[in-house]
């Protein structure tokens, strides 16, 4: 089974993949677990998210039954299956356990595979961690999950793994120049940096391999061309990283011939942890919020601060707070090299967090083993003060519920900076600026639709279409929603959705509440 590309599976030789969307995320969240039980409570969570309807547990029952039939999986467990290796969906007490061979699924070869190079890497044997490590990327034939409508779950998943990739890439091109495999790397290189021109870790590598193979000129004129480019599209200057690397080639450093540090951008030759990365994943594309990104994004972008920025950004639920906050924060991540820290600090009953629990869990993201962890909050505080003084961390705090939550969680560090997401506008020394949400203007809500559902669609239907945004208020995740149902019925009419949202049709029987 393929996760690491375009969803594929196999079965006999023959491809089979389940052609409704909801059986494609059940077999994919099962995939990511294989071999652990998947309870019924998270699988209801990635197909309805917090509104599931009343015949959830039913419905779920009969996508695990269309599955069993589709790939004639029994139903019992490991030890009761003909040689070990048969395939099995079975059911435990809290829900699903999806039994394969060790090598049936990608993702699961390739974590496998990253294991053993760290262990290489930590090792010192620089050239079986290369081959381990080209072994595992050769695995991925795309972007995780593409085709597979994800929820949160498979979303967390997707983040997690497409970071485990962004890494083994990096400590594989580190080895490789550490072999003196300089002269390899170039091309390579460059096409990555012209993919991604604004990330310094891949510009840095690009440098030194240049350098080293005797191209100083092209190694300075790599730098040249990310200045320029950090200052058209965010109005920043290179981070101190590539200056230092910059300022190595400019003097003819010694240093930058051997194993020069500058060059490390959150991996190390020898397996170093990696800078915490708990962001959710960017949405695909962010309708009417150009100003409002801008905004946002000022303070935490600017060089001169005389403090740690703290950004709010306000609005009504639905409004799309976190879909901003999430994307500028992505769009500014490398200004933030050190962490990108995340938490919800509401849990799923719509109750505050406590300040500590969060800390509790930044910390142990930021290294630290459990039991180094004080519990009281004013020493949790002082740990997290004093971990983010010298470095670069974005803090994103979603659905703050009031300022007494943030006191204890904003990073000291003058690099540092802190984005909150709030239902509300809340007074706090400190908040540097209030960016407020509203609902999208008309002409935003209709671009909003037709990316989702395609211009032909939406023109064709305009006053149904112009129903649908006034019953939603113009709000994004309602529409995003309404849509979304939609696109999966391409024959239904616009006004059928309006008429079921009106009556409650699609929320199990429930009043709608968008």
């Amino acid at each position: 089974m393929s996760l690491l590309g375009p969803f594929h599976v196999e079965l006999e030789g023959r491809e089979v993949v389940p052609t409704a969307p909801k059986l494609r995320q059940v077999l994919s969240l099962l995939a990511i677990n294989v071999d652990r039980v998947v309870s019924s409570e998270q699988l209801i969570e990635e197909l309805w998210g917090e509104r599931p309807p009343s015949s959830a547990t039913t419905t779920l029952q009969t996508y695990v039954y269309q599955l069993r039939k589709l790939y004639r999986l029994g139903s019992g467990t490991r030890a009761a299956r003909s040689g070990g290796d048969a395939p099995a969906l079975s059911t435990s007490p809290t829900g699903y356990v999806l039994m394969l061979a060790s090598d049936a699924v990608d993702a699961t070869s390739f974590v496998r595979l990253a294991d053993r190079a760290r262990a290489e890497l930590d090792a010192g044997s620089l050239e079986p961690a290369v081959d381990t490590l080209r072994a595992a990327l050769r695995l991925w034939r795309g972007p995780a999950l593409a085709e597979v409508a994800t929820g949160p779950l498979l979303r967390a998943a997707t983040v997690w793994l497409e970071e485990q990739r962004r890494g083994l890439t990096l400590q594989r091109i580190d080895a490789d120049l550490a072999l003196r495999r300089h002269h390899e790397l170039i091309g390579e290189l460059t096409a990555m940096v012209a993919q991604q021109p604004t990330d310094e870790s891949l510009q840095s590598r690009l440098m030194l391999a240049l350098y080293r193979a005797g191209r100083r000129l092209d190694a300075l004129r790599v730098y040249q061309q990310a200045r320029e480019v950090l200052a058209d599209e965010l109005g920043l200057e290179p981070m101190p990283e590539l200056q230092r690397v910059h300022q190595a080639v400019l003097v003819a450093d010694p240093a930058i011939d051997e194993d020069f540090p500058a060059c490390r951008a959150g991996t190390t030759v020898r397996g170093a942890a990696e800078p915490p990365d708990q962001l959710p994943p960017d949405v695909a594309r962010l309708v009417g919020r150009r100003q409002q990104v801008t905004e946002v994004s000022a303070p935490l972008a600017a060089a001169d601060r005389g403090a740690a920025p703290v950004v709010v950004v306000a609005g009504p639920p639905g409004s799309g707070k976190t879909a901003l906050c999430v994307h500028v924060a992505h769009k500014l991540r490398g200004r933030y090299p050190d962490g990108l820290l995340y938490a919800r600090m509401i849990d799923d009953e719509g109750r505050p967090l406590e300040p500590a629990d969060v800390l509790g869990s930044f910390l142990r993201a930021a290294g630290y083993a459990a039991a180094a962890i004080p519990g009281p909050l004013d020493e949790r505080s002082s740990l997290f003060r004093r971990w983010s003084a010298g470095r670069r961390v974005l803090v994103v705090l979603d659905d703050v519920a009031g300022a007494e939550q943030i006191g204890a969680l904003l990073p000291t560090g003058l690099s540092c900076g802190t984005l909150i997401a709030a239902r509300r506008r809340f007074s706090d020394p400190a908040v540097a600026v209030t960016v407020h949400l509203g609902p999208l203007a008309c002409a935003d809500a209709y671009r909003l639709l037709a990316h989702i559902l395609g211009e032909e669609r939406v023109n064709r239907q305009m006053a149904a279409a112009h129903d649908l945004v006034e019953l939603c208020e113009g709000l994004p995740m309602a529409l995003r929603e309404a849509a979304a149902h939609l696109e999966l019925k391409p024959h239904w009419p616009i006004a059928r959705q309006v008429r079921r949202a009106r009556s409650g049709e699609d929320r199990g029987g429930r009043p709608a509440t968008p």
